[in-house]
C-alpha cells in the first residue's frame, strides 16, 4: 500500500504541483486585490459570520468535517467536467487571501488560520490534484477507446480501462488522503487552534 502512494504522489507530481501554484497564486490575489473584491465577497463573508453568531452554523468538528469534505468531494467529481476543481481550488483561495487582508488584526487573524490551514491546504491541494488526475483517466481512457477500430465494444471498453486504470486508482489513492487531512484539520480547528494561538499571542 505505501508503494502505491508513493507511486501515486510520484507519477502525477505535476497535478499536484499545479495545484499548489493554484492556491499560492490565487492566495496572494486575494489578498493584494482586496479593494476589487470586496463587493463580490463582503457579502458572503458577513452572511458566514451571521449565521456562525446566530448558531445557524455551529462550530462543531461535525459541522465544519462536513462542509469541508463536501468541498474535497466537489473538487473530485468535478475533475470530470474539464478540470473544474481548478475553479473551486482558486475561489477557496480568493476568499481566505481576502479574508485575511480585511483583519483588523493580521497576527491574530494569521494565528487563528495556521495550525487547522496547514493540514486543510494541504486536503485542498491534494483535492484539487485528485480532480486533475480523475480528468486525466477520463482522457485516456477515451483516446485509448477511439484508438481501436477493429475489437467488439466490451473489449474496447475492457482494454481502454485496463490501459487508464492506474490514474483512476492514484485519483482516489490521493481523495483518500485528502479525506484523511480535511478530518485532521477539522479536529485541529475545534480542539486546538484557538489554544496555539492564545499562547502564542501570548508570548508575543
Amino acid at each position: 500500500m505505501i508503494g502505491e502512494i508513493k507511486s501515486a504522489f510520484r507519477e502525477n507530481r505535476l497535478a499536484i504541483a499545479l495545484s499548489v501554484a493554484i492556491l499560492l497564486i490565487s492566495l496572494v490575489l486575494g489578498y493584494v486585490l482586496e479593494p476589487f473584491l470586496h463587493s463580490f465577497l463582503n457579502p458572503v463573508v458577513e452572511d458566514l459570520t451571521q449565521k456562525v453568531q446566530s448558531g445557524v452554523i455551529t462550530l462543531t468538528f461535525q459541522d465544519i468535517f462536513l462542509n469541508n469534505i463536501r468541498i474535497v468531494i466537489q473538487m473530485f467529481i468535478y475533475g470530470m467536467a474539464f478540470c473544474f476543481s481548478v475553479v473551486v481550488l482558486a475561489f477557496n483561495g480568493f476568499f481566505v487571501g481576502y479574508y485575511v487582508a480585511t483583519s483588523a488584526d493580521l497576527v491574530k487573524t494569521s494565528l487563528l488560520i495556521i495550525p487547522h490551514g496547514i493540514f486543510e491546504f494541504s486536503s485542498c491541494i491534494l483535492a484539487c490534484a485528485s480532480g486533475l488526475i480523475l480528468f486525466n483517466f477520463i482522457c485516456k481512457f477515451l483516446k485509448t477507446l477511439w484508438r481501436q477500430q477493429d475489437n467488439s465494444v466490451k473489449i474496447r471498453l475492457a482494454n481502454s480501462f485496463n490501459a487508464s486504470s492506474s490514474k483512476l486508482k492514484h485519483a482516489i489513492i490521493i481523495f483518500a488522503i485528502a479525506s484523511i487531512l480535511m478530518a485532521i484539520a477539522g479536529f485541529v480547528e475545534v480542539y486546538l487552534t484557538i489554544p496555539i494561538a492564545e499562547f502564542i499571542i501570548k508570548l508575543l
